[in-house]
């Protein structure tokens, strides 16, 4: 599975800005990087200039996906999966996934924005959620381990490129071949010789068939039907 970042923060805090001014940086850096928007309103046009998916694609992203409650742009139903399941089935090749809101997600590391002066201002998600590395800023009583500053997007880039995805990503290039294996919307960690077997197992399948010679990567997807037996 990619990297994961989560921008979060309350309603107008700068997160769309900050987060594709970071996506932009990355990009110009050569890696491959997608974003994953959350979002409570339905009926959201998707992809124009002045939206702010339409932002994430204009700074480069390899891929954007929009998440609301009735629809996942990518033109799929929203089946409920978790943040970290969307990524692995939607951008498993990525370098890095940046995703706006998901506030509740476990397992992701999340940078909060904050600005003070607006309605929820002097509530910090840093006292409601978990999980939170570093925090955006400029209110002068600001403080974090990693606390930036709203025009510190370089740096920004620079500790997100550090700590959450050099490393990571050498490691899921060391991984040939790669499964991944999820159910019911949940990533299931599997170790090397689990991997290891599935890929032997449906590889010897596979190679007899047609049209999968060079082939790179596969999906296999599988659904039980659990509906009542025929009489």
């Amino acid at each position: 599975m990619p990297p994961i970042i989560a921008f979060i923060g309350w309603h107008n805090s700068g997160k769309t800005t900050l987060a594709a001014k970071v996506l932009a940086i990355l990009r110009q850096r050569g890696l491959r990087v997608a974003a994953i928007k959350s979002s409570h309103k339905t009926g959201i046009v998707f992809d124009q200039a002045t939206t702010d998916t339409g932002v994430y694609k204009a700074a480069g992203a390899a891929g954007v996906l929009l998440v609301a409650p009735d629809q996942i742009v990518l033109q799929t139903q929203n089946d409920g999966a978790a943040l970290t399941a969307l990524a692995e089935r939607f951008f498993p090749d990525h370098d890095l996934v940046i995703s706006e809101g998901f506030k509740r997600a476990e397992g992701v590391a999340k940078i909060e924005v904050r600005r003070g002066g607006q309605p929820h201002g002097d509530e910090p998600l840093t006292t409601l959620v978990d999980g939170i590395v570093a925090l955006v800023s400029d209110e002068a009583d600001a403080f974090h381990e990693h606390l930036f500053r709203s025009g510190q997007t370089q740096e920004l880039a620079d500790f997100i490129q550090t700590n959450y995805l050099a490393k990571t990503k050498g490691r899921r290039l060391a991984q040939t071949p790669r499964v991944s294996l999820t159910i019911d919307g949940q990533v299931l960690p599997l170790k090397d010789w689990v991997q290891e077997a599935l890929a032997g197992t449906v590889l010897g399948f596979v190679s007899a068939l047609k049209k999968t010679e060079g082939m790179d990567e596969g999906e296999v997807v599988l659904r039980i039907w659990r509906g009542a037996p025929e009489p």
